[in-house]
């Protein structure tokens, strides 16, 4: 099922990413379900494209690679 919004994105998701991690996440995700039908492939697509912008800092937080 796709996400409408941020407050529908998993708690692992809203918890651990920033709000734009969280945006990519979502259009990542829908784009993904749609195309191919699978929640679990979806699921990766989204962390593969958030991963492209954000990445974990000494602490474990999801800061953005720009910074």
């Amino acid at each position: 099922m796709p996400y409408d919004s941020l407050k529908d994105l998993p708690e692992r998701v809203r918890d651990n990413l920033p709000h734009h991690g969280q945006e990519i996440y979502k259009e990542a995700f829908n784009s993904a379900l749609e195309e191919y039908k699978e929640e679990e492939t979806a699921h990766k697509v989204a962390w593969s494209a958030v991963k492209n912008k954000y990445e974990k800092d000494d602490d474990g937080k999801w800061k953005s690679k720009d910074s």
